[in-house]
């Protein structure tokens, strides 16, 4: 066989691996078995480690294309004049994505990235967010004890609870936003 030839193989293995990831993460959520998804690409669990050697190194490829979408969502929203609004809006956009992939975004934002990981997706979301909430922050629109792992950690407990509904949880995220329970929303209803 030509060399050529297994380089296409191993190619089309990798993308039936990753098809088939994203429909059983996407079907019974992160924790899916690994068998399951080799089973449904038709090849060997041996194929599957050798592509992708942990269920970390597997899920962060699955994101990879959302995440892409994200990081240039946030450089668009960066040139926007209103700081507080393009933060925002942000939150949302990866709230209403963590929500749609049944826990995979959740997983790769709460468990740190391990040493010198080529692809890390919650690295690039920490390096999108950063921009948008340090010009949200200099415009007194975010609490300044709020830092942008703080925002990330909001975002995942609320994907989590809102799994495969982004409806609900962007209207968390909006209800974290307006400050539930804060002073201006007690005194208002006191007066």
């Amino acid at each position: 066989m030509p060399p050529t030839a297994g380089r296409a193989d191993r190619r089309r293995n990798r993308e039936r691996l990753l098809a088939a990831a994203a429909e059983v993460f996407g079907r019974d959520g992160a924790a899916a078995p690994l068998e399951e998804i080799a089973r449904s690409a038709g090849v060997g669990s041996a194929t599957l480690h050798r592509h992708f050697p942990s269920r970390r190194d597997l899920l962060e490829a699955v994101c990879t294309d959302g995440v892409e979408r994200l990081c240039v969502r946030a450089d668009e929203l960066a040139a926007e004049d209103d700081a507080e609004a393009a933060l925002w809006t942000w939150l949302d956009e990866l709230v209403r994505y963590a929500s749609t992939t049944r826990g995979v975004v959740g997983v790769l934002l709460a468990e740190p990235p391990g040493p010198q990981r080529p692809l890390c997706q919650s690295s690039r979301l920490h390096d999108a967010l950063e921009p948008l909430w340090a010009r949200a922050t200099a415009a007194g629109a975010v609490h300044p004890e709020a830092g942008v792992d703080d925002l990330l950690t909001l975002v995942n407990g609320i994907s989590r609870v809102t799994d495969d509904d982004p409806e609900a949880g962007s209207r968390l995220l909006a209800l974290l936003r307006s400050g539930v329970g804060s002073n201006h929303h007690r005194s208002a209803t006191r007066g």
